[in-house]
């Protein structure tokens, strides 16, 4: 069965996922020791989701969403010549495209800086040194691009587990730019914005003998008429937004956060980085695998084993996410406290970036669907109904973060991005649906569904129940504070996991239709 291959799948990229966000966590806690929420964090975080942004709106987001249908089709219909036509000339395309986009950024940095971060103006160092930061970083993107250019050759081959593992170098090279270049740069931030295009290079390199493996290694070929090019190309034009306005949306709150108190930028680094652990694991994992197969299935034109698979990966959020959400709403303060209340962290950092955590932890569960539901149409190539969506989550995201941005500030943003979440989730789910390929109300109605709401409900019960309050986290030690959320964990684990069980929850019900 579809889900039965769909689940092996994902755990193989779920646990490459799991090992970078691991190390990611690592890294986070060594940077927050360093940075703590100062103008030297704002200034490197600014820097540091610039060039992030461009990769998941471009590589990750509209060329990926182009790239492997047009990839599966050629798969399917022409062979690994075909296919190999295709890579050589996708390949200088796309590689001279990103030399001139970094070229340009690195000319027109001062712009870029006041245009994400307009409010550092307030501040003529921490501008500077923005702009310092983001000619450092930006050359990271025309390597990260074309590490996903990779991994989508790979990922349409089955090879999920090198594209998975990758993200693991880039947190290397940071914690190791973080100990080891330090001493020998202006600042830390230095330290970590050549790590970051240190980072880049290595995890381009690291494909490259896997492309080979396949007899898939690019050979530079300058043909944009190629017909599959010319597809991706149009393909990728109404794609843009299809799965990207999550990060429209907390750049835009970034750009905001500029305005509001110092460390705002910071706060909702952190609080984000804690959201995109399960995103990562969960969401992303199950969308690498899902892609590919609806791809395959529409060149097959079994639109049975289509609906299959999108049920499943619809099953899975669900399964997965929900009790995600929950974990990280209630267990914020503990979270923060044990994995960043270090060196320039300070108390009133923790709390911030706790409450903006709650808010951004509510959309979780929106943001997988977002990227599980938006290949339904990418896999179809019609890219101009997420679009549409997308556009108009977007225009949403910005009416909620100039209503809550006053009374909330920087939790208002993140707030304001989750109820844009959901009206994207929520709309593609509705066209999905009226496409005959999504049974939403067979879904939510299912007692399963019901099942994972009220194990979560229970786990969220006896979460609070236990827990110390904040002042008692902030004035424990590390090895305390240690114990004391492992041990939170593992009750939560087992209240879900009873809870799913006595509402009816079974082994044999992750692979079912």
């Amino acid at each position: 069965m579809a889900g039965s291959r769909l689940l092996k799948q994902s755990a193989i990229v779920s646990a490459g996922t799991m090992t970078s966000r691991i190390l990611g966590l690592v890294r986070d806690v060594v940077m927050a020791a360093l940075l703590g929420a100062t103008n030297a964090a704002d200034a490197f975080y600014v820097a540091f989701k610039i060039p992030n942004f461009f990769r998941r709106l471009f590589a990750e987001g509209a060329f990926a969403q182009a790239f492997v249908p047009v990839l599966a089709e050629y798969k399917e219909e022409g062979g690994l010549a075909a296919v190999q036509q295709l890579v050589n000339r996708v390949f200088v395309t796309l590689g001279f495209s990103l030399f001139v986009v970094c070229a340009l950024a690195f000319a027109a940095a001062p712009g870029i800086t006041w245009l994400f971060a307009s409010g550092f103006h307030q501040y003529p160092d921490k501008l500077a040194l923005t702009t310092e930061l983001i000619r450092i970083t930006f050359p990271y993107l025309g390597f990260i691009s074309l590490t996903a250019f990779a991994g989508g050759i790979l990922n349409t081959y089955g090879r999920y587990a090198i594209p998975a593992l990758t993200p693991v170098l880039l947190n290397l090279s940071l914690i190791g730019a973080a100990f080891w270049l330090t001493p020998y740069v202006p600042t830390p931030a230095h330290a970590l914005a050549w790590g970051v295009l240190m980072a880049g290079v290595t995890q381009l390199l690291f494909q490259v003998p896997f492309l080979r493996q396949l007899g898939l290694l690019p050979k530079p070929v300058w043909d944009w008429r190629h017909p599959g090019v010319v597809k991706i190309l149009r393909l990728m034009a109404p794609a843009m937004l299809g799965v990207s306005v999550a990060q429209v949306n907390l750049l835009l709150d970034t750009v905001l956060a500029s305005w509001l108190e110092a460390g705002s930028v910071a706060w909702l680094y952190y609080s984000d980085r804690l959201v995109e652990l399960p995103l990562g694991v969960i969401g992303i994992a199950i969308a690498t695998v899902v892609l590919p197969g609806l791809s395959a299935d529409v060149a097959k034109k079994d639109d049975d084993a289509f609906r299959e698979s999108l049920h499943w990966a619809v099953r899975m959020v669900l399964l997965l996410g929900v009790p995600a959400a929950v974990a990280l709403a209630v267990l914020a303060v503990p979270i923060l406290s044990t994995l960043f209340f270090y060196g320039a962290m300070t108390a009133h950092d923790v709390t911030r970036s706790a409450a903006s955590l709650m808010a951004y932890s509510g959309g979780l569960v929106a943001f997988m669907l977002v990227k599980v539901l938006a290949p339904g149409f990418f896999s179809r190539q019609d890219m101009k109904t997420p679009v549409k969506i997308a556009l108009a989550a977007l225009v949403a995201n910005i009416v909620f973060n100039l209503i809550l941005i006053w009374p909330l500030a920087h939790v208002g943003l993140a707030l304001a991005t989750t109820l844009s979440a959901w009206l994207n989730a929520g709309l593609l789910a509705a066209g999905l649906h009226r496409a005959g390929l999504l049974s939403v109300g067979g879904l939510m109605r299912h007692p399963r569904t019901l099942g994972v709401v009220g194990a979560a409900l229970l786990m969220a019960m006896v979460l609070v129940w236990v827990m110390p309050d904040t002042a008692w986290w902030l004035a424990a030690d590390l090895w305390l504070r240690l114990r004391a959320l492992g041990l939170l964990i593992a009750l939560g684990g087992l209240a879900y996991g009873f809870g799913l069980v006595i509402t009816g929850w079974r082994v044999r019900h992750l692979t079912a239709r």
